[in-house]
């Protein structure tokens, strides 16, 4: 039985899940599907297309599945979809998707701090952490386990890669490689996430692979091509060895120097 506050509103097309709680002020829009055990204190917003998984808490003054703030966007059917056991705290805000991809995704287990804001078709994964009024522009990427720290803004198009750090304040317009600290003005590579890193298990051995690879991007006269083939010859292969590769191969808008 879920705990529902007189002072809510919930439309009739609305589905919500076992053991929520919903406090006053709350409004729930058509096409909602809410989950089980799910939290929302007073004054939260969940929006059409919103689809939420389970255990998320939503502190006052959250708005899930916005319109997005896309000139493009004409009104289409599209999503904001969200994992489970995320904490969203007060004022976040989360925007559908538009024609481009469809949905914005956020994944399980993150920590969305006060005032941030993820726009239109994002991808935000799993385990990360993201400061209070950090922004993130349209169909940006963030990888599982990434730390973004508090007021930093993301350009539209950039993606994050898991288990980096990025210094609070910073700005970007270009993708971060998993596993680094990117920060200072302008922003750029300053070294690997080493604390993050052995906090979540990374042998040392695996840790000076990743430091090797970096060199070799980073400190070295190679270009970035070259680079990634001396990575493939020198540094021994494992799947954060090859996620590095794709990732710094694959990137469109170049990477943080």
């Amino acid at each position: 039985m879920s705990k529902i506050s007189p002072l809510a509103y919930i439309d009739k097309d609305a589905q919500i899940g076992e053991n929520c709680e919903i406090g006053p002020f709350c409004f729930i829009d058509k096409n909602v599907v809410i989950g089980d055990n799910n939290v929302l204190m007073n004054s939260v917003s969940i929006l059409y297309g919103a689809r939420i998984g389970n255990g998320n808490t939503f502190f006052p003054g959250a708005v899930i599945s916005g319109i997005p703030q896309d000139l493009k966007f004409r009104g289409e059917d599209s999503t904001a979809e969200i994992g489970d056991n995320n904490i969203f705290r007060e004022n976040v805000t989360v925007n559908r998707g538009t024609a481009s991809k469809g949905k914005t995704i956020v994944g399980s287990n993150n920590l969305v701090m006060e005032n941030a804001h993820i726009a239109h078709d994002c991808v935000f994964g799993s385990g990360c952490i993201m400061g209070n009024s950090t922004k993130l522009g349209g169909e940006v990427i963030v990888d599982d386990n990434a730390i973004i720290s508090a007021t930093v803004l993301v350009h539209q198009f950039c993606r994050i890669g898991g288990y980096t750090m990025v210094q609070g304040g910073s700005r970007t317009s270009k993708d971060i490689p998993p596993f680094v600290i990117g920060g200072k003005e302008p922003i750029a590579y300053e070294g690997l996430n080493i604390i993050g890193l052995r906090r979540r298990g990374f042998s040392p051995e695996l840790i000076d692979n990743i430091h090797n690879a970096y060199r070799l991007v980073y400190q070295s006269s190679l270009t970035v091509n070259e680079a990634m083939e001396r990575i493939k010859n020198d540094v021994p292969m494992s799947k954060e060895i090859q996620y590095i590769i794709d990732f710094v191969s694959n990137s469109k808008r170049g990477i943080i120097r």
